[in-house]
């Protein structure tokens, strides 16, 4: 077996960066057009859910262009508390110089459901690269289902994310990306074409205390992504952190378990978090639809166990 490069790999621990990372370091130039962080280049959009009146509401929203958000909808049958609101940016790709940030803070025993109105596309860069921070806050009892679509990094597409989630010891996070290897039906070098794919997660506790720490580092032009321990033969990688009680956690994967089916391209599998933070759950498939059903499978088991309720009917454009 093949020993994949530790840039490759996933740690649990440590400290996740601030900042881009050193992998970035060759990319401070800045754009011939826009300036990196230039007015619409520097979304920011906050989000504050607060429970009223026997539902969730958006209590508190901020933005900036070219992030935007509007009502929330309670359009889930099963959870009529639940509101759900789609994450809009109105360039419709990350370009070079783009810095984003995304905050979505739950008060006590609020619900939401945060999702993107489509896959975020990274296009291909000449200079400098693009950052996204996200963080992340949940009160005693929150329950948050932040599930965007998948990430779509185009050839010689630099970017990086940073996302910091802090909840208390009750509350509980889906929290699901999925990375395409970029747009490998359009021209062969877009398949694994992105020049650095940066995405980093760290979670704690309101008091401090860190739980974990998980890095992915990605940079195919200096390193195999079809070597063992990596991809291989797989394209489109699914990655579900889900923070949540230890009593939960422990009947959600039990019942999730893992398989390799090679005849239709698919892998999967849980484990443990650190500090009893909850589950780990991985996918790797072929297609983008399959890590999306299995993705959607894994959400099934994870809120009947947390708050007794199916998820809805996939919509006809999901």
């Amino acid at each position: 077996m093949t020993r994949p490069d530790p840039r490759l790999s996933l740690r649990l621990a440590g400290e996740a960066p601030d900042g881009p990372g050193a992998a970035f370091g060759a990319f401070q130039d800045e754009p011939k057009q826009m300036p990196s962080g230039a007015v619409g280049k520097k979304g920011f959009l906050h989000l504050g859910f607060e429970r009223r009146g026997g539902r969730t509401i958006l209590a508190d929203l901020k933005s900036r262009t070219p992030y935007l958000a509007q009502r929330v909808i309670h359009c889930d049958e099963n959870l009529p508390d639940l509101a759900w609101l789609f994450v809009i940016t109105t360039t419709g790709c990350i370009l070079q110089g783009d810095r984003m940030a995304l905050e979505i803070a739950l008060g006590p025993h609020a619900r939401a459901h945060v999702t993107t109105q489509s896959a975020t596309k990274v296009h291909s860069m000449d200079a400098n690269y693009a950052q996204n921070k996200q963080t992340i806050t949940l009160a005693d009892g929150a329950y948050l289902e932040f599930l965007p679509d998948p990430l779509i990094p185009h050839r010689q597409a630099r970017y990086a994310s940073r996302t910091l989630i802090t909840l208390a010891p009750t509350a509980s996070l889906l929290y699901g990306e999925i990375v395409q290897p970029g747009r490998k039906h359009h021209r062969p070098d877009e398949c694994f074409g992105a020049t650095v794919l940066s995405l980093a997660t760290s979670a704690g506790r309101p008091d401090g205390r860190t739980l974990f720490v998980e890095n992915l580092l990605l940079e195919p032009g200096r390193q195999r992504m079809r070597q063992t321990g990596v991809m291989d033969g797989f394209d489109v990688f699914g990655n579900v952190i889900l923070c949540t009680p230890s009593d939960k956690a422990e009947r959600i994967r039990d019942i999730v378990g893992a398989d390799v089916d090679l005849a239709n391209g698919l892998a999967y599998g849980a484990g443990w978090l650190p500090n009893d933070a909850g589950v780990i759950f991985k996918v790797l498939g072929r297609e983008t639809a399959a890590v999306k059903a299995k993705i959607r499978e894994f959400w099934q088991v994870a809120r009947k166990e947390i708050v007794g309720a199916d998820i809805p009917e996939p919509y006809l454009w999901r």
